[in-house]
């Protein structure tokens, strides 16, 4: 039980005493429950300064720019680790031993296929749909093949639920791709790990042998393994929100996918190839930083609305990206060329350094899922596919919270008093 709080003077005589609870780092919070018997609600649009759950997966320092995985800086995880020991860390609270690695990766690796009539769902779509509608609409579909799942206090099942989704969503991202394209589904090979799967399910044809490259492969698993959980975001919050009701867990994940379909938040790389485009030219990047500076353009792939400092991803996917393009021989790619000459204006001048504008984590990946041949379409599909793992750690830390309750938000009503009926002559 807290012993500090704070006061609040309703000024009419009336004087609430509310909890402070301390974090372990970071901002400490006003135990708000109460205020509900005092006739007043908080009011908090965006939720910029209300903590809606506890929580003891990932911290963001926004100040110093720092992110961390159950305690672990994401600096060591991207150096020694892999996004499916990171799946097991966000999901379990700890580092694996070498068995439960094994036994975590044979789990994850005997459940990669989907349900035959799971894949005859992809013929209900558009050729030209977006990636992302198909994704959302599967994840959603997988809850009909599950019912099970609905059973997820048994500590079994929703360990395999998880498990399930985990290794189902390389391959029915990679489908959506080959299905937009009119190419042949290319199944798992679990002789492969998890990106190298992912990307031989992307580009592999049943013609020929497809050639794995480990820089490539790498850098892919280390995108995943930094995009797999970012605190309470939107697509979280959502997942949250949605699992709050004792759905089934796909369909909360549904709800995140669907979430970060928004431009807002899961579409931020491919916004940064598409300002790359418009820029079109090495040459142009002065006159385009100019505009930048007197508000006529907008940058994107700078700056972070939670870092103000560096984002700590970035600093990692920086030194990727250019391992990428080395091996690729993409160095002198005049988009790539265009791109390391803004990032360099960006680092060195003095307005950007000022504003703490710096290359974000998008900023890089968005430049590496193109070298290595991703449609700008797919970013955000693959985003999801990476995020998957925090969605789910926070939907179990959620539903076994003994103290969960369905997430119901007030509001501060501003429309009509209460009125009579006018009947339509009299109008």
């Amino acid at each position: 039980m807290s012993e500090k709080f704070v006061k609040i003077d309703f000024g009419d005589g009336r004087v609430a005493q509310m909890p402070i609870f301390d974090a372990t780092i970071g901002e400490n919070v006003i135990d708000m429950r109460t205020l509900g018997k005092y006739g007043l609600w908080s009011y908090d649009p965006g939720f910029l300064s209300t903590a809606a759950c506890e929580s003891k997966i990932t911290f963001i320092d926004g100040e110093a720019g720092k992110l961390f995985y159950r305690g672990y800086p994401i600096e060591q995880l991207a150096e020694h680790s892999t996004h499916l020991e990171g799946a097991y860390l966000l999901l379990y609270g700890e580092l694996p031993n070498s068995k439960q690695k094994q036994e975590f990766e044979e789990q994850i690796f005997k459940h990669t296929m989907l349900h035959d009539q799971v894949i005859s769902l992809f013929k209900g779509f558009r050729r030209d749909a977006h990636p992302m509608s198909m994704v959302t609409g599967v994840v959603g579909a997988l809850a009909s093949f599950y019912p099970e799942s609905f059973e997820f206090q048994d500590e079994i099942k929703r360990k395999m639920s998880m498990q399930r989704l985990i290794a189902k969503m390389p391959t029915l991202t990679a489908m959506c791709y080959r299905y937009t394209h009119g190419l042949p589904f290319m199944f798992p090979q679990n002789n492969l790990n998890y990106a190298e799967n992912f990307l031989y399910m992307m580009f592999a044809t049943p013609c020929e042998k497809y050639e794995l490259n480990p820089v490539i492969s790498k850098a892919f698993d280390r995108i995943l393994l930094l995009h797999a959980d970012h605190e309470q975001n939107a697509s979280t919050s959502a997942v949250r929100l949605a699992g709050s009701s004792g759905t089934h867990p796909f369909s909360a994940i549904a709800a995140g996918v669907a979430t970060l379909w928004g431009p807002a938040h899961g579409g931020a790389n491919e916004a940064v190839l598409k300002m790359l485009n418009e820029i079109g030219d090495e040459s142009k990047v002065d006159a385009y930083v100019a505009g930048v500076k007197n508000k006529k353009y907008r940058l994107m792939g700078f700056g972070h609305r939670v870092y103000k400092n560096t984002d700590p991803r970035a600093s990692i996917m920086r030194k990727t990206c250019h391992e990428v393009l080395e091996v690729l021989g993409k160095k002198d790619d005049p988009l790539f060329k265009l791109a390391m000459r803004l990032e360099n204006v960006a680092l060195s001048d003095s307005y950007f350094i000022d504003h703490k504008l710096y290359p974000n984590v998008d900023f890089y990946s968005g430049i590496i899922l193109r070298a290595i041949g991703i449609p700008v379409s797919m970013f955000t599909a693959i985003f999801a596919l990476a995020r998957t793992v925090g969605w789910l750690s926070q939907w179990q830390e959620m539903i076994t919270d003994p103290g969960m309750k369905i997430s119901r938000p007030r509001q501060l009503y501003t429309g009509y008093n209460a009125r009579d009926y006018v009947l339509i002559e009299k109008r």
